[in-house]
């Protein structure tokens, strides 16, 4: 299902993945350049990073920019934190071309993208509960890591997959999403992006997809594994698509089961992301596909949606499997 492309509501964003420790610092270690480079070495040995000498000084370099963005952000009375992940020595463009580089708008705009049903099932519910949180009913299953490779829109698309079928079956099957960047190519491009209605509409047109014990995933690009994808153990009769711009449209969807969505993924304050309500730049260059399992209110009454990501334990805040609330 397509989410609206933020522009009635910015939505404010808490992401909490992950079980992973962060690593922390503190103002004195910022003082001087001896200190930030024990702190990047702590960095270094926390992610087991190796590098050449010339590659170690200019990754220094960018640490320590991404270390007083993060220090600095933090010190500001805002309702999200942001911590040294494992992308921190990667400048922002870096990031952005290796983890937000799916260009769903792009392949939008350019490639079209299967129009689904005209219908939208949940148009006529007129009661949501004020809070829901599908990880905590048992149909999200633990946080996957993409790796470095544009498949966010075959993530996107599992989690959705993975949900309906546990409210329809009651029991959660972690499937295959190397299938879809094996597999899937008429349209879409593995590691190099792709549209989540493909994905559905090739699960559809297949009969199914297989499971991810199956067919595990590798984070590269592959040759289609007949043998293994002629074994799907979950199927879909159709998608729907969300009504663009109508945000009450989207509540009434994620209040019934996982939504598959994209959005813009390539701000600094995403990239650092830790835990809070994320309330940072909320652009429209749809960049990034994944899965709205949840919304909820804080006790201030602020609005959010919770969002599962694809990438790994360490980015994130830690709370059971993940989840992200961005503010409605």
């Amino acid at each position: 299902m397509e989410m609206k492309k933020f522009l009635v509501v910015a939505l404010s964003l808490a992401m909490v993945l992950g079980i992973s420790e962060s690593l922390d610092f503190h103002g004195k270690d910022l003082e001087s350049e001896e200190s930030l480079w024990d702190l990047y070495e702590r960095w270094r040995s926390h992610h087991t990073v190796s590098t050449c000498l010339d590659e170690k000084h200019k990754r220094f370099n960018v640490f320590k920019e991404n270390v007083k963005h993060v220090h600095e952000t933090n010190k500001m009375d805002k309702p999200f934190k942001l911590k040294l992940n494992k992308f921190a020595d990667m400048t922002n463009h870096e990031f952005r071309s290796v983890y937000a580089g799916s260009k769903v708008k792009h392949h939008r705009m350019f490639c079209g993208a299967p129009r689904g049903n005209e219908s939208f099932m949940y148009e006529k519910v007129d009661k949501v509960p004020t809070s829901v949180d599908w990880r905590e009913k048992g149909a999200v299953t633990a946080v996957k890591d993409q790796g470095q490779c544009g498949s966010c829109w075959a993530f996107s698309t599992i989690v959705a997959v993975e949900g309906i079928n546990y409210i329809k079956t009651n029991k959660l099957l972690s499937l295959s999403e190397q299938e879809l960047v094996d597999c899937d190519k008429t349209e879409n491009q593995g590691c190099n992006g792709g549209l989540m209605e493909y994905a559905f509409e090739f699960i559809k047109k297949k009969g199914g997809v297989t499971a991810e014990s199956t067919y595990p995933y590798r984070a590269a690009d592959g040759t289609c594994d007949a043998e293994k994808a002629t074994k799907p153990v979950v199927s879909i009769d159709g998608y729907e698509k969300v009504p663009k711009n109508d945000e009450d449209a989207l509540l009434k969807a994620a209040a019934n089961q996982p939504i598959s969505v994209a959005i813009d993924a390539g701000g600094s304050d995403f990239q650092f992301y830790s835990e809070g309500v994320f309330t940072g730049k909320c652009g429209t260059e749809l960049d990034h596909g994944v899965a709205i399992v949840g919304y909820g209110s804080t006790l201030d009454g602020t609005k959010y949606w919770l969002v599962r990501n694809s990438w790994g334990p360490e980015w994130g805040r830690e709370r059971l499997h993940q989840d992200a609330a961005r503010h409605r």
